[in-house]
């Protein structure tokens, strides 16, 4: 019997979760036509219900008690961050045949091989397309577009709140310190901008682009990380003496020793060093990168078969990452429809016998 409804739960309601159910209230409607069935809102967990003021919120869909809802559900949202309890309750949606969106780049940065496994042994979706740069859809070009091809690298600026400092800094001649405050001041930056400045979220981010693109078992404690808390403006002035600017690049590439600029790729598992890194580099103001202002996100991709791409856009905020998510849940609640599920990328261990990669720095400009 065909399916006729899709019941999904939402777990958060913050900046990401509160924008998620708008556009479900808003568009609910169209979203149920493109899938084939009736997309309905079965409960939103968060942990005061009774804060939550948002209008296109129903007040009765609320709840304090996440764990409830994964049962019920087809597919499960979960926007609430943090490691646990995100991942015991991914792993119980899981068990009961729901799948996961998530834009949890901290707990699939770390565990990113054992939640899809979990999911393809339930029949059941994991994506994730919010986690590593908000509305660029970087993670389905990665997983579906260039699925036939081969990377060569990935380089990106893919944590707003740092290249919206950086910026700052090279265009007002400001401090470090006054830039940082600017971007708390326009919401760019949390109370605790730790995670952003001492570049662990990016950190996180280019591990999962490594394990889409190279199909390495890539962990955040895998990645080379240098933050820009110590940039100064001096740096930034010299820089712009020479012509260049400075910005937080995600560096990913698998290159054979001696092979003529990374022209030669190798398939995933293959033995070839694997380098991945986080770091302030600087780079030459034509460079493509250096002309990404403000916070917004650029990720470039050089493939053997489709050459250069370029995707540029917002990288963070409560619309673009709720664009992202409902994205990925319009595609699995698709599948739940069709009676699918999409297949896990294969993911080898650094520890396995097949492998013997090596992780390490690699700047793609003279690093600060």
């Amino acid at each position: 019997m065909p399916r006729s409804e899709v019941r999904v739960a939402l777990l958060g309601v913050g900046t990401v979760g509160s924008q998620v159910a708008r556009i479900l209230a808003v568009h609910g409607n169209r979203l149920s036509r493109l899938i084939g069935a009736r997309l309905r809102l079965i409960g939103i967990a968060c942990r005061r219900p009774a804060d939550v003021s948002d209008q296109w919120i129903d007040k009765s869909l609320l709840t304090d008690d996440p764990a409830s809802l994964c049962p019920q559900a087809d597919v499960v949202i979960e926007v609430m961050g943090g490691l646990e309890p995100a991942r015991s309750l991914m792993m119980s949606a899981f068990e009961n045949g729901a799948s996961v969106v998530t834009a949890n780049k901290a707990l699939l940065s770390r565990d990113l091989k054992s939640l899809q496994q979990a999911a393809y042994d339930h029949h059941a979706d994991l994506y994730y397309e919010a986690a590593v740069a908000g509305t660029i859809p970087v993670v389905r070009v990665l997983r579906e577009s260039l699925a036939a091809d081969q990377i060569i690298s990935i380089s990106g600026i893919v944590n707003g709140t740092t290249n919206y400092i950086l910026d700052q800094m090279a265009l007002k001649g400001i401090s470090f310190d006054q830039a940082l405050a600017q971007a708390q001041e326009q919401g760019y930056a949390e109370a605790d901008p730790s995670a952003d400045i001492d570049g662990y979220d990016s950190a996180a981010k280019a591990a999962i682009m490594a394990c889409l693109a190279f199909g390495q078992e890539i962990k955040l404690d895998d990645v080379d990380v240098e933050g820009i808390r110590s940039v100064s403006q001096a740096d930034v002035a010299a820089a712009a003496a020479r012509g260049e600017v400075i910005r937080l690049l995600a560096s990913i590439s698998r290159d054979k020793p001696g092979s003529k600029n990374g022209s030669d790729c190798y398939t995933p598992g293959s033995s070839f060093p694997l380098h991945v890194s986080v770091k302030p580099v600087t780079l030459p103001k034509d460079h493509e990168l250096a002309g990404i202002h403000g916070s917004y996100n650029a990720v470039a991709i050089k493939a053997r078969y489709a050459g250069d791409l370029m995707l540029t856009g917002l990288g963070a905020g409560g619309e673009p990452t709720a664009s992202a998510v409902v994205s990925d849940l319009i595609t699995v609640a698709g599948n739940k429809v069709s009676g699918v599920v999409s297949p896990p990328i294969p993911l080898t261990s650094l520890s396995g016998s097949d492998c013997s990669a090596e992780i390490s720095a690699k700047n793609y400009g003279q690093g600060v």
